[in-house]
């Protein structure tokens, strides 16, 4: 089933220059970039995003990493899209993230684990409606999706 999923590059993944390589992982497994943009994420927003993190210790901080540089906000289409990027994601631990996986190459720590991706079919539609709008999300078709696909 084709499926969109919300993913997001945090600022230590835009800090630590790391999108075309990330980036890159999404599109070499044959996953497609259907919307993409660089966001400086206000406090609101960031609230509502991590909304259900609200009640827990380590809410303050992650709203003010999350807002503390720019961020690149994506919605990225595919054949069982938000199982497949959660595989290419790794654990939320990075130091539990398998070598190969984006966490698992590129983080040390569960504070800067460098990546959202939503985790359900309806956090991916909650997200993906929170940072673009209908007219940001592009359907077009990738030449070689034939070749990707049977």
């Amino acid at each position: 089933m084709i499926q969109k999923s919300f993913v997001m590059m945090k600022p230590d993944a835009v800090q630590r220059r790391l999108m075309g390589k990330i980036l890159s992982c999404f599109e070499e497994k044959g996953l497609q970039i259907v919307a993409v943009k660089l966001m400086q994420i206000n406090e609101d927003l960031a609230k509502t995003h991590y909304g259900e993190h609200a009640d827990k210790p380590f809410f303050g901080s992650l709203i003010e990493y999350i807002t503390s540089s720019p961020s690149l906000a994506m919605v990225i289409e595919g054949e069982e899209a938000i199982s497949t990027i959660r595989k290419l994601v790794g654990a939320t631990n990075p130091l539990e993230a398998d070598l190969g996986t984006i966490r698992g190459d590129f983080a040390m720590d569960t504070g800067r684990n460098i990546i959202h991706a939503s985790d359900s079919p309806d956090s991916a539609e909650r997200e993906i409606n929170l940072f673009f709008n209908e007219d940001e999300i592009c359907d077009y078709e990738i030449v070689d999706n034939k070749l990707i696909y049977e």
